[in-house]
């Protein structure tokens, strides 16, 4: 623990900060979930918010530019590719209980070499 007054105030900031910015991250994968499952109906809205949170992010310094650009350019084309193809949940199957594999007893020469 640090022992200066406004060290001990920086990590105070500090973490609130990061509880900040851990948030806004979360968000930003939400906003790019929405937008994998966009509708035709909904997809200009959808877009628009992901654009828009990505780079309110980005200025405020939370992620990289790059990165804004690259997980919206990834969003769009996720978005795109759902109304384009949308996806049908189909029931899944019951599983077949596997049938056991029958353990063969150890032979005397094996048991005999287990033990030395």
């Amino acid at each position: 623990m640090a022992n200066i007054k406004s060290m001990k105030k920086d990590l105070r900031r500090n973490a609130k900060a990061r509880a900040v910015n851990q948030s806004v991250r979360t968000s930003l994968k939400t906003h790019v979930k929405k937008a994998r499952q966009a509708t035709a109906e909904n997809i200009g809205e959808v877009v628009s918010n992901v654009a828009k949170a990505m780079d309110k992010a980005a200025q405020k310094g939370i992620i990289h530019p790059n990165q804004a650009a690259r997980r919206k350019s990834r969003a769009m084309k996720a978005a795109a590719k759902s109304v384009a193809n949308p996806v049908v949940k189909a029931e899944k199957p019951h599983k077949v209980a596997a049938a056991k594999k029958e353990v063969k007893p150890k032979t005397a020469t094996k048991a005999k070499a287990d033990k030395s």
